[in-house]
Parts: C-alpha cells; structure tokens; sequence
C-alpha cells in the first residue's frame, strides 16, 4: 500500500452512516456502527456507505487495519426493521434484487480490501450484522455475544450475503447448516469452540483487545498481509497444484520488497525490525 499517483489518505474519512475515527498516524481506522437504542441495525442508506468505504480503502496511502464494532454494548442487529424489511416488501422484483446484490457488494468489498480487518463482537451480532462480522478477517467476541444468522427468522433463505459458502468453511458444514436453517443464535461459547471467533475477552477489554491486535497488523509487513488476504481468498477456486503455484508467484513478489530486506538486516543485527510496508 505504498503512495502512487491513485492512492489517498482515508484517516480524514467523513463518514455520514456510522462513527470513523483513525488514530493519530492514520493506520488504525475504526468503524463503529452507532444507532444503540436499536442496537446498530443497518439500513440502505449505511449498507451503501460501508460498501463504498471498503471499496474505496483498496486506494488508502495510511490505512493499514480496520477495526469494526458497535456502540452500546451491541455490534449490529441487522437490516433496520422498519427502514429496510418493511419497504423490501412493497418492492419490484428488479429493486429487490439491486438490493440483495448491495448488500452481497459489501461483503464482495470486505474480502477485496488488502487490510486486515478485525470485528469486536458484544452483544447481538444478527443478520446482516452477523455477515459483516463473518466477512472480516479476525474475530474477537466477549461471553454476552450472540450470533444469528436468522433470515429464516423473517422467511427467508439461509443463503444471504455469501452466508452459503463464508459460514460452514468457518465453522464446518453441519454447524453451519444448523444455524441457518433454524436460525438460533449461536453463544458466545459455541463460536470460540468453533472456530468463528478467534477468542473472547471481556466486555471491558473488547475495543482494547481488538485495536491491539489491529495496531500489531498494522505494524507488520502490510504489504505481505495484502497479499496473505488476496491468497486465502483466490485459493478458494483453486485446485493444490495451481494454489502451490499462485503461492510460490507471490511470495516471490513479497521477497522483492523492502520488508523483507529490513527483516533480514534486523535479524542479523539482533534487533526487532520495523516495517513499513514496502
């Protein structure tokens, strides 16, 4: 994520749906999606923003790592009940589907951003909001999460947003199956002995935790994470033979920049290296 001629500084972000807020050298930006008394729901108008705003972070000159969490002591409820799920009903086939595949654009967006980013879950994380979360690539949840994937709630298909193909390679086919077909929240017990959360921390260390992990991302070698993101999602339409190729091409490029030079130059000077991201 060097500087070139297409690339922007995001840390002045004015965003107009949800709270952004970069911290002081612009390499930890963080998402909080603030509508507390109906715990954070989503509605058309923020599923665009977030969409754009992750499309748009492929051409960050500063952001290295995005945090996303809730305000409240919620992360998100989902789609707004009475500002999206009322007017889907009294729509056309065609505006439905310029809808569904919006909000399919965001989690599209998520997994094409080169940063890392890390989803701080406490409370309800439902619908949409569980799909946001799926999407990202860490996440820390604390023991009062709960995690629905419940479009079969309002009778709908289980099949929302990727939830298809993203939940049962995350928490295999027959959890997977259980939680979209009925419903139910999963606990937060069950996501970290699943696997969907990385671990659970308490309530009060939630943000910390999550910004910490960000902070040590955005440290690293970003332009290696880049391309680490860009592998685990390529390889998913890859057979080994071509996955092992697509990886051997890669790290070639990563072995031609300068933070692998400056690991090197710190190794043999024993001393921690500090990366930059080229």
């Amino acid at each position: 994520m060097s500087m070139t001629h297409h690339t922007r500084p995001f840390r002045g972000y004015a965003a107009t749906h949800f709270r952004w807020q970069a911290d002081a050298d612009g390499k930890v930006a963080t998402i909080t999606l603030d509508r507390p008394a109906k715990k954070n729901p989503l509605t058309f108008d923020s599923y665009a923003e977030l969409r754009d705003l992750f499309r748009g972070l492929v051409y960050a000159s500063d952001v290295r790592t995005v945090v996303v969490t809730g305000a409240g002591g919620n992360f998100c409820s989902g789609g707004d009940v009475h500002e999206i799920i009322g007017p889907l009903t009294r729509m056309t086939m065609p505006e439905l589907l310029a809808f569904t595949r919006m909000t399919g654009d965001l989690v599209k967006a998520m997994r094409a951003c080169p940063q890392p980013i890390v989803a701080a879950v406490d409370g309800i994380c439902a619908g949409a909001g569980a799909m946001v979360a799926l999407a990202s690539d860490f996440r820390i949840g604390t023991p009062a999460a709960k995690t629905a994937f419940l479009f079969a709630k309002v009778g709908l298909a289980g099949c929302d947003m990727g939830a298809c193909t993203l939940l049962p390679r995350m928490i295999g086919q027959g959890r997977a199956s259980e939680l979209l077909y009925t419903g139910r929240a999963m606990t937060a017990d069950e996501g970290v002995a699943w696997g969907f959360f990385n671990r659970l921390v308490a309530t009060d260390m939630l943000l910390s935790d999550a910004l910490g992990l960000a902070r040590s991302l955005a440290d690293g070698p970003t332009f290696a994470h880049g391309m680490t993101k860009k592998l685990l999602h390529q390889e998913w339409a890859m057979d080994l033979d071509t996955a092992i190729e697509a990886e051997a091409q890669a790290q070639a490029i990563c072995m031609q920049t300068h933070d692998f030079r400056r690991a090197f130059e710190a190794f043999a000077a024993k001393r921690k290296p500090a990366f930059e991201g080229n």
